[in-house]
């Protein structure tokens, strides 16, 4: 069951569910290579499955991002390696979908699940982790108010490399990442 977290201007942010599992899957499918290599993301029943079960709303958040106008999947945003006291952190991830990417969408829906981080789950601290050639993806982090903290050399292995990593975050006494106006 799919449950909804937040609405913005343009799209809605709510967990990903089982009934997801087929559109979810085509458009991955549809993105490979859109997200080749700076991402991976279920592409498989199996994945899914998986997908679904390490999101447990506990140490991970899984969430998609879907239209207001349609209710078609634009995106996916997770909020995995939450740590509670002393840290109450959170590290990012998201994608785009194709046909979707590059509209503003994702810049929407990112931030409404860093207020949900914020606000519903209590974090403090949220994290991304970006390779230095996401052009998009930088631009992304900058446009939301996260800062620059650092790189780390392989640091996430995407398929079957090790691959450098800009380390980007937003704390809760930092501005809240804008969210167009209804």
């Amino acid at each position: 069951m799919n449950t909804v977290l937040m609405q913005g201007s343009q799209v809605t942010l709510r967990t990903v569910a089982a009934e997801d599992e087929e559109r979810f899957l085509e458009l991955s499918r549809m993105s490979a290579e859109l997200h080749h290599p700076w991402v991976g993301i279920p592409s498989t029943t199996t994945g899914f499955s998986a997908y679904l079960a390490r999101t447990d709303g506990a140490a991970a958040v899984g969430m998609v991002v879907c239209l207001n106008d349609g209710d078609d999947l634009v995106g996916t945003v997770n909020i995995n390696g939450i740590v509670r006291h002393p840290y109450h952190r959170g590290v990012l991830g998201y994608a785009a979908f194709l046909p979707y990417a590059g509209r503003g969408y994702m810049s929407e829906g990112v931030a409404l699940a860093v207020r949900y981080a914020f606000g519903q789950l209590r974090l403090h601290r949220v994290e991304a982790d970006v390779q230095p050639g996401n052009t998009a993806s930088l631009n992304l982090v900058r446009r939301l108010g996260f800062r620059k903290e650092g790189v780390s050399p392989g640091f996430i292995n995407i398929d079957e490399v090790w691959r450098d990593h800009e380390r980007w975050a937003i704390t809760a006494e930092m501005a809240l990442p804008p969210v167009p106006p209804r």
